[in-house]
């Protein structure tokens, strides 16, 4: 049987258009966790100093240093190990990679192997094949490798730098099992995996910088069968949507090799996002190749139940936990709590917008109820809010509309000074100016007039001016009222509170009916 490696126009035409394969993804994530100092030494792991200003004899691997274990590297992980419910081992041990690679420079890489940190967790997720669970096999506890820089040379084969100081920096390894089938539940399992690690505060999961990675690894077999086929690893994954679209590319790939009579080959592939294919890199490495072997400089590390039990007392809420809680307490719909708590600067931004309105109910200053303004502010900001973020690329946590500047402009709303047009107006201008919408509101002569007694003296005058339209409706044509109200509208400038002013015209209307 010929063996079919490359890549090839066949797989883009669609390897398997019979639906025969069934795909099977697995995904390894390595989590850089945020503690100061790296795990087994005292140099700090702030991002973007200068190249090997953030190094020591210990990091560097220097002759007859020995390294020692940071105790919040181990929290950290029984915080990330507790959110995805995993068993975390009351015994685990450090082994040695050995691997030589310019970044690793000690030949080795201390990590887990036989007996790792956490086993047997799960994430729920629900994609386009329906509600699954994703279990996963275990999280292991390593030390990251320095950073390689490529330089190209002009003429030449170029050469190559390494920056050391993210070398030792502590991560988490977290192995799925290989229950994803398709492209899309895998975007969904590393878009709510990332959620639940940001929620535990154990990292910061910046992409750009590193600190959450993937590689996936994709297979496909007979649809109905239970053995696995050969196994692919995809690397040089930088967003949720290259995984997708590597893994899409790779089951066509490998339909297409089986199709045309081949064999699909054990490697590891990397991603090239603008051919939008996969290019072989090496043939697949097994454990051995690793000479794996206990780590001799570090003792078994020992986690008991009374620390396991400080850790899980100091849990945050969770996502799901989260989303729960905005719609039991506020009335939120599924979708909205669901965007929500998806970024957690967004929730965190409305939470304290909630906590700013709720106070400005205490004063009195509004009488809508906080769950409605909870559900208005909830609306605001995953509607009209996300929306001027989106165009100018910022997160929640940066926006120039600070939650205070929210809540005074939802105040004005709620309390009838201004319309609902004259907030989304405000709001832009609130953005490009960042002062208060009530300050601009009396600026500009915005603010609504909701003043009964000074609206029926308008609505007095509009009628008088209007008979013809007055006639009209007493004459059966209903038509007229809505004319009417948009003429106390025009006379207002807009400003008129469009309920108070329906039910005035209203009510003169009525009673003029009456009188004749």
């Amino acid at each position: 049987m010929s063996i079919v490696t490359d890549s090839s126009p066949t797989s883009r035409q669609g390897g398997d258009p019979a639906g025969r394969y069934e795909s099977v993804v697995g995904i390894e994530v390595h989590v850089e966790l945020k503690t100061e100092s790296k795990i087994f030494c005292g140099c700090s792991t702030a991002f973007g100093a200068r190249p090997n200003t953030q190094v020591c004899p210990v990091c560097l691997g220097h002759p007859g240093v020995l390294p020692v274990l940071n105790r919040r590297v181990v929290e950290y992980a029984m915080r990330a190990a507790l959110a995805l419910g995993c068993r975390i081992e009351p015994v685990s041990q450090f082994a040695r990679k050995n691997y030589f690679y310019p970044d690793l420079p000690k030949g080795y890489q201390i990590t887990q192997f036989e007996r790792s940190f956490a086993y047997d967790g799960a994430l729920e997720i629900e994609a386009d094949l329906g509600p699954r669970r994703v279990r996963i096999a275990r999280i292991n506890i390593e030390e990251e490798a320095a950073k390689s820089f490529h330089v190209d040379e002009d003429g030449g084969d170029g050469y190559s730098l390494i920056d050391f100081n993210r070398g030792g920096v502590p991560l988490i390894e977290i192995v799925s099992r290989p229950d994803i089938r398709s492209p899309e539940e895998a975007r969904v399992y590393l878009t709510k995996l990332r959620n639940v690690i940001l929620y535990t505060g154990v990292s910061d999961c910046r992409m750009q910088e590193g600190s959450f990675r993937f590689d996936v690894n994709v297979s496909i077999r007979p649809r109905g069968s239970e053995e696995l086929g050969n196994l692919v690893e995809v690397k040089n994954l930088n967003s949720f949507r290259a995984a997708a679209r590597a893994i899409e590319h790779e089951i066509e790939r490998q339909a297409a090799v089986l199709a045309s009579g081949g064999r699909v080959v054990r490697e590891t592939r990397a991603w090239d996002e603008n051919r939008g294919s996969t290019a072989s890199m090496r043939s697949k490495e097994e454990s051995n190749d690793y000479r794996y072997f206990p780590e001799p400089d570090l003792v078994l590390l020992r986690v008991d139940e009374q620390w396991k039990a400080r850790v899980a007392a100091e849990m945050p809420v969770l996502p799901d936990q989260r989303k729960g809680q905005l719609i039991r307490d506020f009335g939120l719909t599924e979708y909205t709590a669901g965007v929500i708590v998806a970024d957690l600067a967004m929730a965190a931004y409305f939470d304290r917008t909630v906590e700013l309105l709720a106070g400005v109910s205490r004063a009195g200053v509004s009488d809508v109820g906080v769950p409605a303004q909870a559900v208005t502010a909830a609306n605001w900001i995953t509607g009209d809010l996300a929306r001027l973020a989106n165009a100018a690329g910022m997160g929640f946590d940066e926006l120039p509309v600070s939650p205070e500047l929210l809540a005074d402009l939802l105040s004005l709303l709620g309390s009838g000074k201004v319309s609902g047009k004259m907030a989304k107006e405000l709001l832009e201008e609130v953005w490009t100016s960042r002062r208060p919408a009530s300050e601009l509101a009396k600026e500009k002569g915005l603010e609504q007039v909701s003043d009964e007694q000074a609206l029926a003296a308008v609505v007095a005058r509009v009628l008088a001016e209007n008979a013809e339209a007055v006639e009209s409706y007493r004459a059966g044509k209903d038509r007229a009222l809505g004319y009417l109200v948009g003429q106390v509208m025009r006379a207002t400038r807009g400003r008129a509170n469009p309920s108070l002013a329906n039910r005035l015209v209203s009510e003169a209307l009525s009673s003029s009916k009456q009188t004749t």
